[in-house]
């Protein structure tokens, strides 16, 4: 069976808009018109010269000891967690749902009296470390006493 004039012609219509997509994408897109803009990610090369940002949350003990939060300490992955950050500094009150998520796991574990969600600005020269750092706590939720 052969494909006849029309059915050649609207296949040909449709390659031609997927590619003229792909094109304006490539030339003007963002990440937020992907597959047809290009995935930032991976398609652009960083300043090696410009601050590298980690983003952690911890726990702080009465003592001011630092109890990591992050990752599979209370079941989230990093990326879930960091797409979240907007609305974590709407509702800090969320974070006390990670140390809770935090004791459950490690009963064992030392008393919380704070959770803050702290970004370290690393400094580079070269895309090398130059062992310059800052913190900026960006979100701090302070726990409730349970009373014991």
């Amino acid at each position: 069976m052969r494909l006849g004039f029309a059915g050649r012609a609207w296949r040909l219509a449709a390659a031609g808009i997927v590619l003229a997509l792909l094109l304006a994408g490539t030339v003007w897109g963002d990440d937020d018109e992907f597959p047809f803009g290009p995935f930032r990610m991976y398609s652009t090369r960083a300043d090696p010269n410009a601050a590298v940002v980690s983003t952690r949350t911890v726990g702080l003990t009465p003592e001011g000891e630092e109890i990591r939060l992050s990752g599979g300490e209370v079941g989230l992955r990093r990326a879930e967690f960091e797409g979240q950050l907007d609305r974590l500094e709407d509702e800090p009150e969320l974070l006390g749902l990670l140390a809770e998520a935090y004791a459950e796991r490690h009963p064992s574990a030392p008393e919380m009296v704070s959770v803050q969600v702290v970004q370290r600005r690393f400094e580079l020269v070269d895309g090398r470390q130059t062992g310059e750092f800052t913190d900026r706590v960006l979100v701090e939720y302070v726990l409730e006493d349970d009373g014991s």
